[in-house]
This record gives structure tokens, C-alpha cells and sequence, in this order.
């Protein structure tokens, strides 16, 4: 899986980035696991194609002393579809500004 990830967080870096994930995005259906959604206009092509299979994610997934930033564009609607793939250069410059923000404004170190 290709993914951005942040490891050796101390335990308040740790705390702090949870906090903020709770307050910006969509939890998933496992703690510690959440839900960036792609905006429409950096869908790509086949994505803005397949209706049924919107809306479209990245995945994060916060461990004991990580958080991981998955680059492959989920479907929360259809698991196997064309329409699933890694992040365009747009999509993943998107969620690489969501990552410098995140740190920025939790002060995290790590």
C-alpha cells in the first residue's frame, strides 16, 4: 500500500493529532481509523463517471505511535471497481496539505 506516514510520535503528539482528526473528518467503522473526503473537482475521469460509486476517500489510519495517510482513492459504496485507484499528482498533493496543516497546527515535531 503506498502511504504517507508519520511515525515516532510521543504520546501527547499522539493525543493531539487524534484530537484533530475527531474534530475534521469522517470517523471509520474502526477506532482509529477515519475518512478524508476527495472533492469533487479533483476527481478523476472514470471516478466522476461512476456515480454509484461515490463518494470517494483516503483512508487514515492512527496507530499507537503513527499516523498513515493511505494514497489509494476508496469507494465508501463499492469495494471492487476500476474506479478505485492511487492518487492522481492533484488528489495527492490535496492530502499532502491536509498532513502540513495538521502539523502546523498541532505543533507536532515528530
Amino acid at each position: 500500500m503506498r502511504q504517507y506516514k508519520i511515525d515516532e510520535l510521543s504520546r501527547e503528539e499522539r493525543a493531539n493529532i487524534e484530537s484533530y482528526l475527531q474534530r475534521t473528518l469522517t470517523p471509520g467503522p474502526v477506532d482509529g481509523v477515519y475518512w478524508i473526503e476527495v472533492p469533487q473537482d479533483l476527481l478523476g475521469h472514470e471516478q466522476r463517471a461512476h456515480k454509484g460509486c461515490n463518494p470517494f476517500f483516503f483512508g487514515v489510519v492512527l496507530e499507537a505511535e503513527a499516523v498513515c495517510f493511505e494514497m489509494l482513492v476508496r469507494s465508501q459504496a463499492n469495494l471492487h471497481c476500476s474506479c478505485i485507484a492511487y492518487a492522481t499528482a492533484a488528489q495527492r498533493d490535496f492530502v499532502l496539505r491536509f498532513v502540513d496543516k495538521m502539523l502546523h497546527e498541532e505543533r507536532i515535531m515528530a
